[in-house]
Protein backbone atom coordinates (compact mmCIF):
# COMPACT_ATOMS: atom_id res chain seq x y z
CA UNK A 1 0.00 0.00 0.00
CA UNK A 2 1.22 3.85 -0.96
CA UNK A 3 1.58 5.74 1.63
CA UNK A 4 2.24 9.64 1.92
CA UNK A 5 5.08 11.29 1.83
CA UNK A 6 6.22 14.43 4.25
CA UNK A 7 7.95 16.75 2.63
CA UNK A 8 9.13 18.71 5.46
CA UNK A 9 11.02 22.50 5.35
CA UNK A 10 13.24 23.55 8.19
CA UNK A 11 13.95 27.49 7.56
CA UNK A 12 16.20 27.67 10.90
CA UNK A 13 16.90 31.17 11.56
CA UNK A 14 16.32 32.75 8.13
CA UNK A 15 13.51 34.56 6.81
CA UNK A 16 11.96 38.24 7.01
CA UNK A 17 7.94 38.92 6.86
CA UNK A 18 9.12 40.50 2.90
CA UNK A 19 10.28 37.21 2.38
CA UNK A 20 7.82 35.61 3.43
CA UNK A 21 5.76 36.94 1.68
CA UNK A 22 7.64 36.53 -1.36
CA UNK A 23 7.76 32.99 -0.93
CA UNK A 24 4.22 32.32 -0.59
CA UNK A 25 3.61 34.48 -3.86
CA UNK A 26 5.70 31.89 -6.08
CA UNK A 27 4.68 29.13 -3.69
CA UNK A 28 0.99 30.14 -4.79
CA UNK A 29 1.81 30.28 -8.74
CA UNK A 30 3.39 26.33 -7.98
CA UNK A 31 -0.19 25.15 -7.10
CA UNK A 32 1.20 22.76 -4.00
CA UNK A 33 -2.05 21.31 -3.47
CA UNK A 34 -2.32 19.56 -6.60
CA UNK A 35 0.36 17.09 -4.94
CA UNK A 36 -1.46 14.10 -4.06
CA UNK A 37 0.63 11.40 -1.74
CA UNK A 38 2.17 14.14 -0.36
CA UNK A 39 2.24 16.50 2.67
CA UNK A 40 3.93 19.41 2.78
CA UNK A 41 5.53 20.91 5.83
CA UNK A 42 6.91 24.48 6.31
CA UNK A 43 8.61 25.16 9.95
CA UNK A 44 9.86 29.02 9.67
CA UNK A 45 11.01 30.69 12.37
CA UNK A 46 8.26 31.31 15.56
CA UNK A 47 8.00 35.18 14.36
CA UNK A 48 6.48 34.10 10.91
CA UNK A 49 4.50 30.91 11.56
CA UNK A 50 1.19 33.05 12.99
CA UNK A 51 1.58 35.37 9.59
CA UNK A 52 2.12 32.26 7.26
CA UNK A 53 -0.13 30.10 8.91
CA UNK A 54 -3.43 30.82 7.09
CA UNK A 55 -1.87 31.73 3.72
CA UNK A 56 -0.15 28.49 3.81
CA UNK A 57 -3.71 26.26 5.16
CA UNK A 58 -4.98 28.12 1.85
CA UNK A 59 -2.81 26.04 -0.44
CA UNK A 60 -2.87 23.08 1.47
CA UNK A 61 0.30 22.84 3.12
CA UNK A 62 0.84 22.88 7.05
CA UNK A 63 3.21 25.06 9.10
CA UNK A 64 5.07 23.75 11.98
CA UNK A 65 7.64 25.12 14.56
CA UNK A 66 11.09 24.79 14.94
CA UNK A 67 11.57 23.57 18.80
CA UNK A 68 9.42 23.72 21.82
CA UNK A 69 9.89 23.79 25.50
CA UNK A 70 9.12 20.78 27.44
CA UNK A 71 6.93 22.79 30.18
CA UNK A 72 3.16 24.19 29.66
CA UNK A 73 4.06 27.62 30.71
CA UNK A 74 6.40 29.51 33.38
CA UNK A 75 9.71 31.65 33.70
CA UNK A 76 11.16 30.31 30.49
CA UNK A 77 11.93 33.39 28.88
CA UNK A 78 12.63 33.41 24.87
CA UNK A 79 11.19 29.99 25.03
CA UNK A 80 7.98 28.47 23.28
CA UNK A 81 5.81 26.26 24.33
CA UNK A 82 3.87 23.36 22.63
CA UNK A 83 0.49 25.22 23.38
CA UNK A 84 1.70 28.65 22.09
CA UNK A 85 3.06 26.87 18.82
CA UNK A 86 -0.44 24.91 17.93
CA UNK A 87 -2.43 27.95 19.21
CA UNK A 88 -0.76 30.31 16.03
CA UNK A 89 -1.38 27.21 13.79
CA UNK A 90 1.31 24.43 13.90
CA UNK A 91 0.33 21.18 13.67
CA UNK A 92 4.32 19.72 13.67
CA UNK A 93 7.27 21.05 15.67
CA UNK A 94 10.64 19.77 15.23
CA UNK A 95 12.56 18.61 18.20
CA UNK A 96 16.56 17.39 18.87
CA UNK A 97 18.00 18.72 15.47
CA UNK A 98 21.53 18.32 15.52
CA UNK A 99 22.01 21.72 16.10
CA UNK A 100 20.08 21.84 19.21
CA UNK A 101 22.01 19.01 20.31
CA UNK A 102 25.22 20.55 19.45
CA UNK A 103 24.75 23.83 20.17
CA UNK A 104 22.02 23.79 23.45
CA UNK A 105 23.32 20.85 24.71
CA UNK A 106 19.98 18.54 24.28
CA UNK A 107 20.50 15.44 25.38
CA UNK A 108 17.85 12.53 24.68
CA UNK A 109 15.84 12.82 27.79
CA UNK A 110 15.35 16.90 26.86
CA UNK A 111 13.96 15.75 23.33
CA UNK A 112 12.01 12.90 24.88
CA UNK A 113 10.52 15.62 27.09
CA UNK A 114 9.51 17.95 24.07
CA UNK A 115 8.25 15.02 22.12
CA UNK A 116 6.05 14.19 24.84
CA UNK A 117 4.85 17.68 25.06
CA UNK A 118 4.08 18.14 21.78
CA UNK A 119 1.67 15.09 21.59
CA UNK A 120 0.32 16.09 25.11
CA UNK A 121 -1.09 19.47 22.88
CA UNK A 122 -1.87 17.69 19.39
CA UNK A 123 1.22 18.60 17.69
CA UNK A 124 3.56 16.04 15.68
CA UNK A 125 7.08 16.07 16.78
CA UNK A 126 9.78 15.57 14.25
CA UNK A 127 12.12 13.63 16.37
CA UNK A 128 15.75 14.25 14.69
CA UNK A 129 18.35 11.53 15.29
CA UNK A 130 21.75 11.31 13.82
CA UNK A 131 25.60 10.61 14.46
CA UNK A 132 28.74 12.99 13.74
CA UNK A 133 31.74 12.10 11.39
CA UNK A 134 33.64 11.57 14.11
CA UNK A 135 30.95 8.63 15.96
CA UNK A 136 30.95 7.33 11.64
CA UNK A 137 34.38 7.04 11.61
CA UNK A 138 34.69 5.64 14.81
CA UNK A 139 32.28 2.77 13.54
CA UNK A 140 30.02 3.75 16.07
CA UNK A 141 27.02 5.35 14.18
CA UNK A 142 24.68 2.68 14.38
CA UNK A 143 24.96 2.47 18.08
CA UNK A 144 24.85 6.14 18.46
CA UNK A 145 21.31 6.22 16.56
CA UNK A 146 19.71 3.48 18.02
CA UNK A 147 20.40 4.97 21.49
CA UNK A 148 19.33 8.01 20.05
CA UNK A 149 15.57 6.41 19.16
CA UNK A 150 15.25 4.41 22.31
CA UNK A 151 15.64 7.67 24.52
CA UNK A 152 14.79 10.36 22.69
CA UNK A 153 11.17 8.29 21.43
CA UNK A 154 8.58 8.17 23.87
CA UNK A 155 6.70 5.22 24.81
CA UNK A 156 2.78 5.40 23.25
CA UNK A 157 3.50 7.34 20.07
CA UNK A 158 3.22 5.56 16.97
CA UNK A 159 1.18 5.62 13.02
CA UNK A 160 0.75 8.92 12.08
CA UNK A 161 1.99 10.86 15.12
CA UNK A 162 5.39 9.41 15.22
CA UNK A 163 7.72 11.07 12.60
CA UNK A 164 11.51 10.50 12.76
CA UNK A 165 14.45 12.47 10.71
CA UNK A 166 17.89 10.84 10.38
CA UNK A 167 20.46 13.65 9.93
CA UNK A 168 23.76 12.55 9.47
CA UNK A 169 25.51 15.54 11.32
CA UNK A 170 28.28 15.32 8.68
CA UNK A 171 25.91 15.60 5.52
CA UNK A 172 24.10 19.50 7.17
CA UNK A 173 24.49 22.22 5.68
CA UNK A 174 27.90 20.94 4.32
CA UNK A 175 26.90 20.33 0.30
CA UNK A 176 27.66 16.93 1.73
CA UNK A 177 25.26 14.22 1.22
CA UNK A 178 25.04 10.81 2.84
CA UNK A 179 25.39 7.81 -0.20
CA UNK A 180 22.50 5.74 -0.96
CA UNK A 181 23.46 2.71 0.60
CA UNK A 182 24.30 4.85 3.73
CA UNK A 183 20.66 6.24 3.91
CA UNK A 184 18.98 3.10 3.39
CA UNK A 185 21.33 1.31 5.90
CA UNK A 186 20.78 3.62 8.81
CA UNK A 187 16.56 3.93 7.84
CA UNK A 188 16.78 -0.19 8.29
CA UNK A 189 18.42 0.27 11.96
CA UNK A 190 16.03 3.13 12.50
CA UNK A 191 13.27 0.77 11.66
CA UNK A 192 14.85 -2.14 14.12
CA UNK A 193 14.80 0.14 16.57
CA UNK A 194 11.54 1.49 16.43
CA UNK A 195 10.31 -1.86 16.28
CA UNK A 196 11.72 -2.91 19.61
CA UNK A 197 10.04 -0.31 21.24
CA UNK A 198 6.28 -1.08 20.46
CA UNK A 199 4.58 -2.90 17.99
CA UNK A 200 2.43 -0.25 16.30
CA UNK A 201 6.27 2.33 16.04
CA UNK A 202 7.15 0.64 12.79
CA UNK A 203 4.31 2.60 10.72
CA UNK A 204 6.00 5.54 11.99
CA UNK A 205 7.56 7.34 8.91
CA UNK A 206 11.51 8.26 8.91
CA UNK A 207 12.29 11.43 7.17
CA UNK A 208 15.85 11.80 5.77
CA UNK A 209 17.63 15.09 6.12
CA UNK A 210 20.66 16.25 4.85
CA UNK A 211 22.14 18.68 2.16
CA UNK A 212 18.56 17.12 0.25
CA UNK A 213 17.99 19.49 -2.87
CA UNK A 214 16.08 18.96 -6.46
CA UNK A 215 18.69 16.99 -8.08
CA UNK A 216 19.36 14.31 -5.70
CA UNK A 217 16.01 14.33 -4.31
CA UNK A 218 14.62 11.77 -6.77
CA UNK A 219 16.77 8.96 -5.54
CA UNK A 220 16.96 9.75 -2.18
CA UNK A 221 12.93 9.24 -1.59
CA UNK A 222 12.74 6.07 -3.94
CA UNK A 223 14.49 4.69 -1.05
CA UNK A 224 12.62 1.70 0.37
CA UNK A 225 11.95 3.06 3.77
CA UNK A 226 12.35 6.50 3.03
CA UNK A 227 8.85 8.27 4.10
CA UNK A 228 10.09 11.75 3.20
CA UNK A 229 12.66 14.96 3.53
CA UNK A 230 13.30 17.08 5.90
CA UNK A 231 14.93 20.15 3.89
CA UNK A 232 17.31 22.39 4.87
CA UNK A 233 18.57 25.49 2.85
CA UNK A 234 16.70 24.23 -0.53
CA UNK A 235 13.15 24.88 0.93
CA UNK A 236 13.31 28.74 0.88
CA UNK A 237 13.16 28.85 -2.46
CA UNK A 238 9.41 28.16 -3.49
CA UNK A 239 10.76 26.37 -6.85
CA UNK A 240 13.15 24.20 -5.17
CA UNK A 241 11.04 23.09 -2.22
CA UNK A 242 8.33 22.17 -4.93
CA UNK A 243 10.99 20.56 -6.94
CA UNK A 244 11.76 18.30 -4.04
CA UNK A 245 7.88 17.51 -3.37
CA UNK A 246 7.34 16.56 -6.75
CA UNK A 247 10.62 14.43 -6.98
CA UNK A 248 8.46 11.87 -4.45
Amino acid sequence: MSRTMLIAGNWKMNGTRPEAKAFLEKLRGLKPEARPGRELLICPPATLIGEMAHPLAQLGVSIGGQNCHPGVSGAFTGDISAGMLRDVGSSHVIVGHSERRAMHGETDQLVHAKARAARRHGLTPIICVGETLAEREAGHAETVVREQVRASVPDGIEGEALVLAYEPVWAIGTGRAATLDDISMMHHVIREALAGKSDGAECGLILYGGSVKPSNAADILALDLVGGALVGGASLDAGDFMAIADAA
